[in-house]
């Protein structure tokens, strides 16, 4: 899609969607999570022992993620190995601003929030029921679209660690899937935006 959005791009032809320069950023893992952090937002730490999470520094919806046990672990441009966070997975909808209920992933302890598990054997999703950490993580959420110069729509997954009070940044999708029953729909439905309210601002947002 980066690639797509590039040629429309170049040949000035309109579309509805993410523009490329921002695509460009938010698919580049490394990019993205320093400089969220270099605003003061948590990320997961570089890895220094294992389990550690490694992922592919580009691309988007948890493509390639797994948990690397043992080593070795070369170093390389193309992956970046993280400290393995334990905790609850959360993702929040924000649309031209406005932000969506976060919604708690009910995974098994331990699971990654993987392509698979997104899309193919996707778990239970919920509204998240603690009304101060929705509100932390939808105000994060707002910040981090700020941050990253998102123009469309965008779905920010986080993992909360309790044991740390830790709410870490992942990953930042700028073109989320965005039908009914998708984690970006629910998440809007779950704060009382209504799916035609949200079609109204998908297109005629993207068209302002």
């Amino acid at each position: 899609m980066l690639h797509a959005t590039e040629a429309l791009t170049r040949a000035g032809i309109p579309y509805i969607g993410p523009g490329a320069a921002v695509m460009q950023l938010c698919y580049d893992k490394l990019a993205a999570t320093e400089r969220v952090a270099a605003a003061g937002i948590a990320v997961p730490a570089d890895a220094t022992s294992f389990p550690m999470v490694v992922k592919p520094r580009r691309g988007s919806d948890s493509l390639g993620v797994r948990i690397a046990r043992a080593g070795p672990i070369l170093p390389s441009d193309d992956y970046l190995a993280q400290e393995r966070v334990r905790g609850m997975e959360l993702t929040v909808a924000v649309l031209h601003g406005s932000v969506g209920r976060p919604l708690r992933i009910a995974l098994p302890e331990g699971a990654l929030y993987s392509f698979a598990r997104k899309y193919l054997l996707r778990p239970r999703r919920e509204p998240l029921s603690d009304a101060a950490l929705a509100k932390r993580a939808q105000d994060t959420a707002v910040r981090i679209t700020e941050l990253l110069k998102v123009d469309w729509a965008a779905r920010i997954d986080f993992i909360y660690d309790p044991k740390r009070d830790r709410l870490c940044f992942l990953e930042c999708d700028v073109a989320p899937l965005i039908g009914v029953g998708s984690a970006f729909a629910d998440s809007l439905l779950a704060a009382g935006m209504p799916r035609a309210e949200q079609l109204r601002r998908l297109i005629l947002g993207a068209c302002s």
